[in-house]
C-alpha cells in the first residue's frame, strides 16, 4: 500500500514538473526581463547623453542627437508597454527595427569575406538576441497575464459576445 501512494507520488509529481505548460506565466516572464533589459540601455543613454549626441550613428537621414532621442524614446516607451502587455504586437515593431539598424551599425565595418572572423564576444550578438525576443513576441503575442487580453476580455464583454470567441492573445 506504502509502495502504491509513493508510486502516485511520484507521478503526480513528474505530471506537476513536466506535463503543465505555464505559457502565460512564461510570456510574462519574458515580456518583464526583455523590457528591463532594453530600458536600461535607455537609462544608460539617458545618464551619458551629452557624450553619446556627438558619438551616436545618424540614422536614416536624421542627425545623431535626433536619432539618440527617438532611440532613448523608444526604448523607454516600448520597453513600458511591452512589460505591461499593451498593445504589445504594436510595441515590439520599433525596438525589432531599432535591433536590426543596430546589427548593421555595429557590423557594417565588416566586410562579407571576414564575416566567418566574428565571435561570440563581440557585440553583433546582442542585437541579434533582442530580434529573436521580439519576433517571439511578435508571433505569439502577450499572453493572459496582461492589459491586452484584459481588455479583450472587457471589449468582449461589452459586447455581449462570449469568451470562446476571444482566441488566445
Amino acid at each position: 500500500m506504502k509502495s502504491l501512494s509513493l508510486s502516485s507520488q511520484i507521478k503526480r509529481t513528474y505530471f506537476k514538473v513536466t506535463g503543465y505548460s505555464y505559457t502565460n506565466l512564461g510570456r510574462l516572464f519574458l515580456r518583464l526581463f526583455i523590457g528591463i533589459m532594453l530600458m536600461q540601455f535607455g537609462i544608460r543613454q539617458i545618464v551619458n547623453i551629452e557624450e553619446l549626441k556627438y558619438v551616436f550613428p545618424s540614422v536614416i537621414g536624421m542627425g545623431a542627437h535626433a536619432s539618440l532621442i527617438v532611440m532613448i524614446c523608444i526604448e523607454i516607451v516600448c520597453s513600458t508597454f511591452i512589460m505591461f502587455g499593451f498593445l504589445t504586437r504594436l510595441m515590439v515593431i520599433p525596438p525589432l527595427v531599432s535591433m536590426i539598424l543596430a546589427e548593421y551599425y555595429l557590423l557594417h565595418d565588416y566586410v562579407v569575406e571576414h564575416a566567418y572572423q566574428l565571435d561570440w564576444q563581440q557585440l553583433g550578438y546582442l542585437p541579434i538576441m533582442f530580434m529573436g525576443v521580439y519576433f517571439f513576441l511578435l508571433l505569439v503575442g502577450p499572453g493572459k497575464i496582461s492589459v491586452d487580453y484584459f481588455l479583450s476580455l472587457y471589449i468582449i464583454h461589452t459586447e455581449n459576445k462570449s469568451e470562446g470567441e476571444l482566441e488566445e492573445v
